[in-house]
């Protein structure tokens, strides 16, 4: 199982970071040791003084594929969630300043939240239009911090399958998380956070 990530799909993000406008999708990958389920509260790492939440879409990957063309992707997967990239951002920027990799800073333990999944169909019911036209947040302590919509994504969810499977074979059980909008900010010891997405709570636990 891999736990692969996306960076720089929303324009609004790439601009409260100053970052560039890539031309492709930016790929990095967590290891399982990141992942978070089930509203266990996250423990901000002794390493860091800057622990920013970036909630994100997240698909599952269903069935093995490779060199996945854009218009079969959408039979790899059926299930959808929500989740946080946590990142330490102090410790991405020092390492981004000496042209390091940045892994540390993205696939310490537990920075990879993954709420439970729902059918892909939920996405189409009531107001919603698929996956390509849905809309989640971030609430924070009961103030929304973050509101993301996938019409947004630079690259939507079906390039980035066809992009990924050009480099890296697809597994069942794998992880996409397609990229955050902006808003992104720190958590303190004793915040409360809350990912909603298309109506319904996917995930309400605690940052200590």
């Amino acid at each position: 199982m891999k736990i692969i990530c996306i960076g720089r799909n929303y324009d609004a993000h790439i601009r409260e970071l100053n970052n560039e406008t890539p031309e492709e999708p930016v790929i990095f990958i967590k290891p399982d040791t990141a992942l978070l389920r089930n509203n266990n509260p996250f423990f901000i790492p002794d390493f860091s003084n800057e622990i920013h939440h970036e909630v994100e879409l997240v698909v599952k990957i269903k069935k093995p594929g490779r060199h996945i063309p854009v218009k079969f992707a959408k039979d790899y997967y059926d299930e959808v969630s929500l989740g946080i990239d946590f990142t330490a951002r102090d410790v991405q920027n020092r390492l981004k300043a000496k042209g390091l990799p940045w892994e540390k800073a993205k696939g310490f333990d537990h920075s990879a939240v993954i709420a439970n999944f729902l059918p892909l169909s939920v996405l189409s019911e009531g107001n919603n239009h698929g996956i390509d036209d849905c809309h989640f947040h971030l609430e924070k302590n009961g103030e929304i911090v973050q509101q993301g919509h996938t019409k947004h994504m630079i690259h939507r969810v079906d390039e980035i399958i066809s992009h990924v499977s050009a480099y890296f074979g697809l597994r069942i059980g794998d992880y996409i998380f397609t990229g955050t909008p902006e808003g992104v900010g720190p958590v303190r010891p004793g915040d409360q956070l809350k990912g909603v997405l298309a109506g319904q709570t996917m995930f309400d636990f605690s940052v200590r």
